[in-house]
């Protein structure tokens, strides 16, 4: 962990430090103005509770459909803890790690905004379970999206009051265990507290901050795969000129074709004279198709990174307008929809992959069947592209929009959910499969090369060659092919791609 602290509520969140706080995991502390604006709210709730004779839904009531049901004061603590306990329904598989890291972030970073009437003591609780690497155990499923995410979050905070389980230095153990050998107490809750913890948007923000993380680098690797493919098929350079992208100016393409040239810098390969006049689309429409994606991956980012900033739970408690409201800010909705937007963006560069990886194999330009010297008795190349057609295929279901897909909840009083926590949980295996996808490229790109020599590519492109050769080495005859997608997938998600 490295040594210097940051001061959660001094600036607002990125992507960026967001990823900075997974690779290093530096010490967080609420700053001195996250503090005041917290304990501001709360002591305005705590006197709008003793003075007010009109109910305040979620603080001196119960919740969706029993909002009608008004609570004593001194049953207030055990409102609010009661609704952790049998909110804590998300089942399935355990979150990532990284992911759980991220929704107590953000869910720290969205409380001391100073409108979710939380205790000082509570956000500093969950800064403390960050400090301390203990991570709530919480599943992938359950949440409509629409009151936030309920459930998973509701997981997620359990140890807060003593209950549920954390993983902590790699063993699955009862959250009250772990608290007491660190020292640490568990949170009295006070009105509107369970609340303020299960509402909001944060299993669902999380998600998209972790899966646009990846997508940024995807995007690169999809560019860095091409470049190696139209190499391998020898194909032009012609389709990727500035000229032919400024008259159809979308940032996207641009940047693709700028970056495909940069890789392509200093080959002889793409220098020699060629035969044909035009390549197919999946090599020429290159910066059209993955332009796209990165066009859709950096509005999606303007959506979440407006979200992580944003206070998602309800009700809100404005207390220098004295005012507590009862709205709709914990609904997905422009997360979904985004979301699902997403979803279609990163399986389309897969789409195209499996096509370069299709041609590749077709025995055009030179090249022989399967990308081996004596097809027939040989196989060769043939099956990896059936297991990138899969899951090609598989991504395509992903695909599917789960923001059109509401159903009524809470007896009808929750009659419209965004479904954004199934639409923010089907990017996990997109991606998985984007990994394996362009590892099955640069395996039949990298074979293909091999036909080319003895010209040389780019220093760029070499430089991925050798290191790649050096964990997945060149087929001459039919090899356990398995094992070397499982290598290519490892090389795909270590290597420094340019």
């Amino acid at each position: 962990m490295a040594d210097h602290t940051f001061f959660v509520g001094s600036a607002p969140l990125t992507l960026e430090f967001c990823a900075q706080y997974l690779e290093e995991r530096f010490p967080l502390a609420l700053s001195e103005e996250a503090k005041v604006r917290i304990q501001h709210c709360r002591d305005y709730l705590d006197n709008k509770v003793k003075e007010s004779d009109k109910p305040i839904y979620g603080v001196t009531t119960g919740f969706g459909s029993l909002c009608n049901r008004t609570i004593s004061p001194e049953q207030l603590t055990t409102l609010q803890e009661n609704l952790v306990k049998s909110h804590a329904c998300s089942c399935g598989t355990e979150v990532h790690p990284d992911i759980v890291r991220l929704m107590l972030l953000l869910k720290a970073y969205a409380l001391q905004l100073g409108h979710s009437g939380v205790q000082v003591v509570t956000v500093e609780r969950i800064l403390d379970m960050l400090n301390n690497d203990v991570l709530p155990i919480v599943y992938d499923r359950g949440s409509l999206g629409a009151s936030g995410d309920l459930a998973p979050l509701s997981n997620l905070f359990l140890p807060l009051i003593g209950e549920g389980e954390v993983r902590y230095k790699g063993e699955k153990r009862d959250a009250k265990e772990v608290y007491a050998e660190l020292g640490l107490s568990k949170v009295t809750l006070k009105s509107k507290e369970g609340l303020a913890l299960l509402n909001g948007t944060q299993f669902m923000s999380s998600h998209g901050v972790y899966a646009l993380i990846k997508a940024r680098r995807l995007a690169n690797l999809a560019d860095s795969c091409a470049a190696l493919s139209l190499e391998a098929f020898d194909g032009l350079d012609a389709p990727f000129s500035d000229a032919l992208h400024i008259i159809r100016p979308h940032k996207g393409q641009l940047t693709v074709a700028r970056h495909l040239r940069a890789l392509l810098e200093g080959s002889e390969l793409i220098r020699r004279p060629k035969k044909q006049v035009q390549d197919p689309y999946s090599f020429r429409c290159v910066p059209q198709v993955h332009g796209a994606s990165r066009d859709a991956i950096d509005y999606v980012e303007s959506v979440v990174v407006t979200e992580i900033n944003s206070v998602t739970d309800n009700p809100t408690v404005f207390p220098d307008e004295d005012c507590v409201v009862s709205g709709g800010n914990f609904h997905g909705q422009p997360l979904a929809i985004v979301y699902d937007f997403l979803a279609i963006a990163l399986a389309e560069l897969g789409n195209i992959s499996e096509r370069r990886v299709a041609q590749l194999i077709l025995g055009l330009r030179d090249l022989p069947e399967f990308l081996v010297a004596n097809p027939g008795l040989n196989s060769g190349f043939m099956i990896p592209q059936y297991a990138a057609a899969s899951m090609v295929s598989k991504n395509k279901m992903y695909c599917y929009s789960a923001a059109s897909d509401s159903i009524v909840s809470s007896n009808g009083q929750e009659d419209h959910v965004s479904m954004g926590a199934n639409a923010a949980t089907k990017l996990l295996p997109i991606i998985d499969n984007l990994e394996h996808i362009f590892a099955i490229e640069l395996m039949n790109a990298a074979q293909a090369l091999e036909f080319r020599r003895p010209a040389k590519s780019s220093p760029t492109i070499e430089a991925m060659m050798s290191a790649f050769r050096s964990v997945v080495p060149r087929v001459e005859e039919d090899v356990v092919m398995y094992k070397q997608i499982q290598d290519a997938t490892e090389f795909v998600r270590s290597y420094d791609f340019q």
